[in-house]
């Protein structure tokens, strides 16, 4: 249904095919924006997935170590004391067609058995080297499970404006303007037709 708020005019036709050429070229933009945040975000659920892979395997790994290293030093969660805090993170962000990806930054220090070799045994420095590799893991999880998360909604984003466009601004400035241009080929067949009558007036009179 055309506007009924729009007057056929020339000037309003022009103005509604203007706005027309600007909303579907803001649809090829949005569509083209939703497949490139759509092909980033494949690519970071398949590495999401190696990933998680690789820290259940790395875990089993490092959780049977740790029952080896109970069963020969005894229960061992005093020495998790001596474990100091890592604080070795810090975030920076990357644009991806305006959506803001995260990447995490790890400065991963030289692996030190702080915990004294008189209470450990290679069982211990096994576990503990497991799961020292399962957090380096997890950082880059995070880090792209982040970016999948903000991907999607970007990406959901995208697609409900595409569709708005698509469905609703797009079909609205069409019926416009076919409103608009009807209203003035009619206008223009009774201008004509009167300008026939008129002639035609005058030609009797001056015959």
């Amino acid at each position: 249904m055309a506007n009924k708020q729009v007057f056929p005019t020339k000037g309003n036709l022009i103005a509604a095919k203007k706005s027309n050429a600007l909303a579907t070229m803001g649809y090829e933009l949005m569509d083209r924006k939703r497949n490139i945040l759509t092909r980033e975000m494949m690519e970071q659920v398949e590495n999401v997935r190696m990933l998680r892979e690789k820290i259940t395997e790395t875990y089993q790994t490092a959780y049977q170590a740790l029952q080896e290293a109970n069963i020969t030093l005894g229960v061992i969660a005093n020495l998790a004391d001596a474990i100091p805090v890592d604080d070795g993170l810090h975030v920076t962000y990357h644009s991806v067609m305006g959506v803001e990806i995260p990447k995490i930054h790890y400065k991963e220090e030289k692996l030190d058995f702080c915990y004294g070799m008189e209470y450990a045994n290679s069982k211990l420095d096994y576990a503990y080297l497991c799961f020292h590799r399962v957090k380096v893991m997890t950082v880059t999880l995070v880090e792209v499970e982040n970016s999948v998360y903000r991907l999607a909604n970007a990406i959901r984003k995208a697609q409900k404006r595409a569709n708005a466009l698509r469905n609703i601004v797009i079909p609205g400035f069409e019926h416009d303007i076919k409103f608009i241009s009807d209203a003035l080929e009619e206008k223009e067949r009774e201008e004509f037709s009167r300008q026939k009558v008129i002639k035609s007036n005058k030609q009797k009179q001056a015959g």
